[in-house]
């Protein structure tokens, strides 16, 4: 079977980072019929390293810049329609620091042909090689306690072909078949769980698999800028007031799926703990206390009433009170 493949690569100001993804999916064993990057409007000079280098030149490289940052799922979006709207039978979706190694594409493509499959996962590893659980696994979105994945393990990793149900968009494959039925990644969200909405999606319409010899570097390159903060003696990672803004989306985002996927009773119950929870760590460990109290508030009240404006979450923590 001779299925075309498009890798979409969503980038914002990480150039080297981007041409070391692009470098490896060039150099594919089973190669890629495209190459659909999405530049989120980078202001590092991404364009002018990629005409310099040559990459621009180059006919499997389709180079879209974007007017504004639109964050990962803007992106996403994006190059999901493009890759779609060109007839591509499966759509490799990636970040910047990914870097899938030399077969992983030839590794995973005997996925595509399984009855049933509509993604297909490669297995991210970090620098060192060492497996990253935490972006590969089963969904639980109606639990009140929060939880809502559990993670593989090194005791699923016996088999060459493991069902799961989510995957971050770090090595996954999705097929033209899912967008007939679901459509785009979200790009309301703008960053954070856009990849776990349309997993737990797809899981509803058919399967997705894991294929453990096909393997991704996952450089991590969007860790949390965060510090350590002491109260007594126990400490806690803490998110400085500049950078706040970026927990706004993921609490927001997955209050909105929350209320439309499950009762109103388990949300009430997770919204309780939850905000409970961060107001505690906000009275015992954080500085400007009001604000952070009332950007949480905020978070929540917009996922529960479906409000996606993303440009908020910077102007509350700009206010002083």
């Amino acid at each position: 079977m001779n299925e075309t493949v498009a890798a979409v690569v969503v980038t914002y100001n990480r150039k080297q980072l981007l041409t070391e993804c692009l470098d490896a999916l060039l150099a594919q064993t089973r190669s890629v019929d495209k190459i659909i990057l999405i530049d989120n409007a980078s202001t590092d000079g991404t364009p002018e390293l990629l005409r310099e280098h040559g990459y621009l030149d180059n006919p499997v490289i389709d180079y879209v810049r974007l007017p504004e940052n639109t964050g990962g799922a803007g992106g996403f979006h994006e190059g999901v329609k493009r890759g779609y709207e060109a007839g591509y039978d499966w759509i490799w979706l990636m970040d910047d620091d990914a870097e899938p190694v030399l077969d992983a594409l030839e590794k995973m493509s005997p996925g595509f042909s399984i009855d049933g499959v509509l993604a297909v996962a490669n297995l991210p590893t970090a620098e060192d090689g060492t497996v990253q659980f935490n972006h590969r696994g089963w969904t639980d979105m109606c639990r009140s306690d929060g939880e809502v994945i559990k993670h593989i393990s090194e005791n699923q990793l016996t088999k060459d072909i493991i069902y799961i149900e989510q995957a971050s968009f770090v090595g996954l494959a999705v097929s033209k078949a899912v967008v007939d039925k679901i459509g785009y990644p979200k790009r309301e969200f703008f960053i954070h769980h856009d990849d776990f909405y349309y997993c737990y999606m797809i899981s509803k319409i058919g399967k997705i698999i894991l294929m453990k010899n096909s393997l991704i570097k996952h450089k991590d390159a969007a860790k949390k800028d965060t510090k350590k903060s002491t109260f007594f003696w126990r400490s806690s990672p803490r998110m400085p007031l500049e950078k706040l803004w970026l927990s706004y989306f993921g609490l927001r985002n997955l209050v909105w799926m929350r209320k439309q996927h499950c009762s109103n009773f388990t949300l009430l119950i997770y919204i309780f703990k939850n905000y409970l929870r961060r107001c505690l760590g906000v009275i015992l460990y954080d500085d400007h206390k009001i604000i952070r109290i009332n950007f949480y508030l905020n978070a929540i009240l917009d996922g529960w009433l479906g409000h996606f404006d993303n440009n908020k979450p910077k102007n509350i923590t700009r206010t002083r009170y």
